[in-house]
């Protein structure tokens, strides 16, 4: 059997997965990355991952499992690779994803650059996607698609892929609980965290205010007309339509787009959100050159929304063209635009902009 390195973040899913490698004979050692912002050690904020509460869930099931469990401090490191980058980019007027940019440049470089120091021969997480055996090593959605977390790992090379495993990605959230149970795990009814692990309850545009303000501007139409005011670009993000004041009118509006130099933004209907064509920039190819456009794929531009047929076009090494098939809603720019065949994640990037009809 292996030696294996679990990303133990307190919830069921890695305690599964650590439960699962247990069964199957390796040896198991779990690590909590300790990524909660420096300056903040209340234990009553938050419910994400990664916070100061859940290591004691993991210390707890590790305890049970009988296997070693560590906490690494990655405080710094996230603060400046993850949380720093994540509220400028709002400050521009993007909408990133954090837990793409955890990881990417945290959570798997790190995971793997400890298994290297405890001679692990793999990782593992409590990500529902799939890695099939290669060379190539694919990597495939869940078998629950609601669950479903491919569209956060495009991003994952196949240097880093063949160190993975995602034990549960064949299993569906009921078959995960029941295996807890199973193994009477203290945290096989625990909630599934629906927040930003480092957002605590205010809200996420209180943390990008540690970082700064756009300042108050105006909301104006598709005409330019000023409909409204806003309290910071970082406040309200495309699609938005709620929390933004206007009120009345016989038709919803929602925000289209926002004007950094100008500082305000642009709403309008929703028949004025649809576009057909983006670029996406800093591109990555889970396979290399073996599927660069010109493709066809199905895209998913939103971490649980649909994904849409879109003909691919090299613009550079690592900007791409997007097509579609049919008008989209557009997303914002800064979220993930993620390339698919079937089930299979071929690569993504992040969306830079797209011509909005």
């Amino acid at each position: 059997m292996a030696r294996a390195l679990v990303a133990m973040s307190g919830g069921v899913d890695s305690s599964v997965v650590a439960a699962l490698l247990v069964r199957e004979g390796h040896e198991v050692i779990g690590v909590t990355f300790n990524q909660w912002p420096i300056g903040r050690n209340t234990r009553n904020e938050g419910s994400g991952c990664c916070t100061p509460r859940t290591i004691d869930d993991a210390r707890d099931v590790c305890r049970i499992l009988d296997v070693p469990h560590y906490v690494l401090n990655f405080r710094r490191e996230f603060e400046a690779a993850v949380v720093e980058p994540w509220a400028a980019a709002y400050l521009r007027g993007d909408t990133p994803n954090p837990c793409v940019m955890c990881n990417d440049r945290v959570r798997f470089p790190e995971l793997i650059r400890k298994a290297d120091e405890l001679g692990a021969d793999f990782v593992s997480t409590g990500h529902y996607a799939r890695v099939t055996d290669g060379p190539p090593w694919r990597l495939q959605r869940a078998y629950d698609a609601v669950k479903d977390q491919s569209y956060v790992l495009y991003m994952l090379q196949q240097e880093q892929l063949q160190r993975i495993r995602l034990p549960i990605g064949g299993l569906s959230k009921s078959d995960v609980r029941d295996i807890a149970t199973e193994f009477e795990l203290p945290v096989a009814d625990k909630p599934d965290s629906q927040e930003i692990c480092f957002v605590p309850s205010g809200g996420y545009a209180s943390v990008v205010h540690r970082y700064g303000s756009t300042g108050a501007g105006a909301i104006v139409d598709t005409k330019g007309e000023v409909v409204g005011h806003h309290n910071g670009l970082e406040t309200v993000t495309v699609g938005q339509r709620r929390g933004l004041g206007l009120g009345g009118g016989t038709a919803r509006r929602y925000v289209r787009a926002v004007d950094v130099s100008r500082n305000t933004a642009v709403v309008g209907t929703s028949s004025e959100l649809g576009a057909r064509t983006f670029r996406v920039d800093n591109v990555r190819w889970v396979n290399g050159p073996e599927w660069e456009p010109p493709r066809i794929a199905k895209v998913q531009m939103r971490s649980h929304g649909a994904a849409f047929t879109a003909r691919l076009r090299s613009l550079s090494g690592t900007e791409v063209k997007l097509v579609f098939d049919q008008e989209v809603r557009a997303p914002a720019t800064g979220q993930a635009a993620v390339f698919y065949r079937d089930d299979e994640v071929m690569g993504g990037g992040i969306i830079a902009g797209s011509d909005v009809s």
